[in-house]
């Protein structure tokens, strides 16, 4: 039986996965950040459940300890952990593109490298990466989600070369449109960090604060990454990246297919 650690489970695709791969019979130690998320998962059963803040080590110390002492083992460590901090690249202050990378970035850097020893000792592990289709393609108004996603990206791919022969295997999902809070909580960050009335881009801004989302193209439920998830968990040797949604393989094949320009044409009609 697989032991499974996910981080970000306060809802969406955390929380699915964690209540997938139970259904499916693993150990699985689902974490948030926030007390009250913790009691909402043990109340839903999760008596493994624990306070995780990605950005804290010695929470992220802990969380390894204690899943080791009980286990014995950690097979699958999957950094699900993160939102997107909408707004233009100029109206994005410096330290909330810091934040963004805090969470995104480095909290999934320091998780991943907390538990390489353990999978090192024990012999073999699967470390999950949450990027995104904003991993692959870019859009407007996402400057700090897209360069937090660029990111994992490109440690994710150097890594995998350095754990190479350790039966260690680093995988990366390039989520495109999924059911979730992430849009609501998005927003919110858009309210806190960008002054919306006084931006060059406000129309822009309004437009997306009064979309209606509830019919994305191509969108999927949170259950569609539980399975894939589920797929890296029981296959001894899982591909090095998994594509969710046909978003992501439309955007994918054409980053590859066309120029820049001719992309960038096509993505402001998106964005």
């Amino acid at each position: 039986m697989s032991v499974v650690v996910i981080t970000g489970c306060s809802s969406g695709i955390g929380l699915e996965c964690a209540k997938y791969l139970r259904e499916k019979g693993l150990r699985v130690y689902p974490t948030a950040r926030e007390s009250e998320d913790v009691e909402m998962l043990r109340a839903l059963g999760f008596e493994t459940a624990m306070q995780l803040d990605v950005r804290k080590a010695e929470e992220i110390n802990s969380v390894i300890e204690t899943v080791k002492t009980k286990e014995g083992v950690i097979d699958v460590w999957f950094n699900n952990a993160g939102y997107g901090q909408p707004g233009a690249v100029e109206d994005i202050t410096t330290e909330a593109l810091r934040e963004q990378f805090e969470t995104n970035l480095f909290g999934m850097h320091e998780c991943t490298r907390q538990i390489i020893p353990v999978m090192r000792a024990q012999g073999h592990g699967k470390i999950i990466q949450h990027s995104s289709v904003l991993g692959l393609i870019a859009l407007f108004g996402r400057g700090a989600y897209n360069a937090s996603k660029y990111a994992i990206e490109g440690l994710t791919d150097t890594l995998r070369l350095e754990l190479d022969g350790t039966n260690i295997y680093p995988v990366i999902l390039n989520t495109g449109p999924i059911t979730s809070d992430f849009r609501k909580n998005a927003l919110k960050k858009l309210r806190e960090n960008v002054d919306i009335e006084h931006s060059l881009f406000f129309r822009q801004y309004h437009k997306n604060l009064n979309a209606d989302k509830s019919k994305v193209p191509f969108n999927l439920p949170a259950e569609a990454v539980a399975k894939v998830v589920y797929e890296i968990v029981r296959v001894n040797r899982p591909r090095p990246r998994y594509y969710i949604t046909k978003a992501t393989y439309l955007l994918g094949y054409l980053k590859r297919a066309l120029s820049t320009r001719l992309l960038d044409r096509i993505l402001l009609q998106i964005g």
